[in-house]
């Protein structure tokens, strides 16, 4: 019944002819170098190639490996310009479309998951797509009672297709590592696999999304579509309209930017301490802006899809996050360094020096120490130049630093969601969201000492006990000279 390309050899050929097609291109390069043409011209247009070959491969294949490709696609801002240039655009589309199931296969899975009489539930079914994923396609409908629904369709056999993808990338993973300069693709890759099951589960998803959807109903800043039905590998949702947050990157308003980027730092640090859920896909095909926030129409809203990728944090984030962050932004080299021993960042077998940290981590805590901050893609290059290059300190005390399990998908979350900010060129408050929502950033008020508690030397000198203990003192001295 599937349309996707399932069978182990098919699927591993297309994503062997990434690497050998990579090789090739390089041994055509550096061919018309030889022949005397512009080195500059020639790497333009191998990356170009590069990049139509990556979308194609990637994009007919969905599954793993374009759940891979949309990964990847939120860390283009930290790639030179000259190489993100022609990667940007390939990379972009796969956050919002791929190409598309047929319509008997759409129609083949709602009848065996919803029922011979599927299309009872409906008044209308559009059978093009809206919108196409990694793991299923979205369709626009009206349900039974009116309402305006997004229906998921999952891809038949994108289980089987996801594993085999992202064990095969896994094999070639140092040669995707140029991609994005100083980021480890395997783990990435690994960590993706991790999720698959619960992606794959759209009843877990349903449970998810239905979780923020009531949490955020009355909320004047993001929207979250409400459950309308769920069944087996099809989830039906009510319908949002706004603008893709990609629009927004490619060409919006300053004002959209600016927008968009805090109200996603809010929804970033709020769903947490909210639902106990972190939203963990945030590339930009899962987000739109919607006009009408606190300021009327002109004003905007967030708008959130996707949940089939969460972190369960019941308590929130977790704590030493913000106490770190805070005690980093404070100068305590010693503090953070300890934290960080208790928490497994730092091995027991290795030893580095706190203030060495301190210097390591300060210019990537840069948006957090002061009021108001722009996110540029120069910020995020020169961030990743600073981690990736061998010769930089940064790199070295990086590769002796270590990733808690507890910690991964946060660190890949909070990496993306900056990845987006610096592609919008976002300016956002982010230390007003951090003191709002992240757990331990601000000190709680029995661990600050009242100012009225600490007493002032000159009240303890003049203290009625001082000078009692003084008439006391100087009584004793005096009867001592007297029996002498």
């Amino acid at each position: 019944m599937s349309d996707l390309p399932r069978k182990a050899v098919t699927r591993t050929a297309k994503l062997a002819a990434l690497p050998l097609g990579f090789a090739g291109r390089a041994t055509w390069g550096l061919g018309k170098r030889i022949v005397g043409e512009s080195a500059e011209l020639v790497g333009r247009e191998l990356q170009q190639r590069t990049a139509e070959q990556l979308f194609k491969v990637l994009g007919e294949l969905k599954g793993g490996a374009m759940k891979f490709g949309q990964a990847l696609s939120v860390f283009e801002s930290a790639l030179p310009e000259e190489v993100a240039g022609p990667y940007r655009a390939a990379l972009t589309k796969l956050q919002e479309a791929a190409p598309p199931m047929p319509t008997r296969t759409v129609h083949a899975v709602l009848e065996e998951r919803l029922g011979a009489d599927w299309r009872e539930l409906f008044e209308e079914f559009e059978d093009k797509p809206s919108a196409a994923a990694s793991i299923g396609q979205v369709h626009r409908a009206v349900w039974h009672d009116g309402r305006e629904v997004a229906v998921k369709v999952q891809y038949p056999g994108a289980g089987e297709a996801l594993l085999s993808d992202l064990g095969q990338l896994s094999r070639f993973a140092r040669l995707l590592g140029p991609l994005i300069p100083g980021m480890d693709i395997k783990p990435l890759i690994s960590e993706l696999k991790d999720r698959v099951s619960e992606e794959l589960d759209y009843g877990l998803e349903a449970q998810a999304q239905q979780s923020h959807a009531e949490e955020f109903a009355e909320d004047p800043d993001v929207v979250v579509p409400a459950v309308v039905h769920q069944r087996d590998q099809v989830l039906v949702s009510e319908w949002i309209d706004g603008i893709p947050l990609s629009e927004v990157i490619a060409d919006g308003s300053r004002e959209q930017r600016d927008r968009a980027g805090q109200l996603l730092a809010r929804f970033l640090f709020s769903g947490p301490a909210r639902t106990g859920l972190l939203h963990a896909d945030p590339h930009p095909g899962n987000f739109r802006l919607l006009p009408g926030g606190p300021d009327g129409e002109d004003d905007w809203r967030l708008g959130v899809l996707d949940f089939g990728t969460v972190d369960r944090l019941p308590g929130g984030l977790p704590t030493p996050i913000g106490e770190s962050l805070r005690m980093t932004l404070d100068g305590q080299a010693e503090a953070v360094y300890e934290l960080l021993c208790e928490e497994g960042f730092v091995k027991e077998s290795i030893e580095l020096d706190p203030d060495a940290v301190l210097d390591y981590l300060l210019p990537i805590i840069e948006p957090a120490q002061v009021d108001e901050f722009t996110f540029t893609r120069s910020w995020m290059r020169n961030q990743a130049a600073r981690i990736a290059d061998p010769r930089s300190p940064a790199y070295q005390l990086g590769k002796r630093l270590n990733l808690p399990p507890a910690y991964l998908l946060i660190h890949r979350v909070t990496l993306s969601t900056i990845g987006v900010l610096c592609q919008l060129g976002s300016t956002v408050r982010l230390r007003e969201e951090l003191e709002e929502w992240l757990p331990g950033f601000v000190l709680e008020p029995e661990d600050v000492l009242d100012p009225e508690d600490v007493l002032d030397p000159e009240d303890v000198l003049n203290s009625e006990d001082v000078l009692e203990s003084e008439d006391v003192l100087e009584s004793e001295a005096e009867e001592s000279a007297v029996e002498a």
